[in-house]
């Protein structure tokens, strides 16, 4: 037995929602790897349910999975607005939230994140005065640092920034990736978060590298 499947055994188990999109992903899916997993996605729930968020906010859907873990611990009446670039993805995406009964919690958006996230999120067409709880960015590692920016003006006081990959499979450290553009990307995001004094950081070694950022 490995440490991940001691660790797997030893958490909780995802639900049949999610297991269901576990094997779709992992059968259908060029990428499976994309996928946050059972032990990371039981992270992000549990995260989400200690925040209580009524709005959450999530750059790169791929199949669901985490969404549907982050709506978790949303509010009654909460939202959770996440962005997808890959258009032939949406009739999965969409059949995957109608699988769970929070799905309808769940708002996608097809297109590119910088430009819907454009002028303090225009393109989400959501109400001028709504600020997000909770942000989780896993879209492309080459856009972390613009990301961060766009949607920093967009989360409240004391709200949570999330971010995945930020280790890179150990190659944020590793020379021999010094020109590979998403490694660079995920460094400079990494360089610009610790250099922040407007927020809080700890990075996790979980799975891929996920930071926590809380928004003093």
């Amino acid at each position: 037995m490995t440490l991940d499947e001691y660790i797997e055994q030893h958490s909780s188990p995802e639900s049949n929602a999610l297991s269901q999109i576990t094997h779709d992903t992992n059968v259908y899916q060029l990428n499976p790897h994309m996928l946050s997993g059972q032990v990371q996605g039981r992270v992000l729930a549990m995260l989400s349910q200690m925040i209580k968020p009524e709005y959450i906010l999530e750059l790169g859907t791929f199949t669901g999975y985490s969404a549907l873990c982050l709506a978790e611990g949303l509010t009654d009446n909460g939202e959770l607005h996440t962005i997808e670039y890959n258009d032939e993805l949406e009739d999965t995406i969409m059949y995957n939230f109608s699988l769970s009964p929070l799905g309808k919690k769940i708002h996608l958006h097809v297109g590119d994140a910088l430009q819907l996230l454009a002028d303090n999120g225009k393109g989400l067409d959501m109400k001028n005065d709504i600020l997000f709880d909770l942000v989780f960015i896993d879209a492309d590692k080459r856009e972390y640092s613009d990301y961060f920016n766009l949607v920093f003006p967009l989360v409240k006081k004391g709200g949570f920034i999330l971010a995945d990959n930020t280790l890179w499979d150990g190659h944020i450290i590793d020379s021999a990736y010094d020109h590979d553009k998403q490694t660079l990307g995920l460094r400079s995001f990494n360089d610009l978060v610790r250099q922040d004094t407007r927020v809080e950081k700890v990075i996790l070694p979980l799975r891929d590298g996920l930071t926590i950022i809380r928004k003093k």
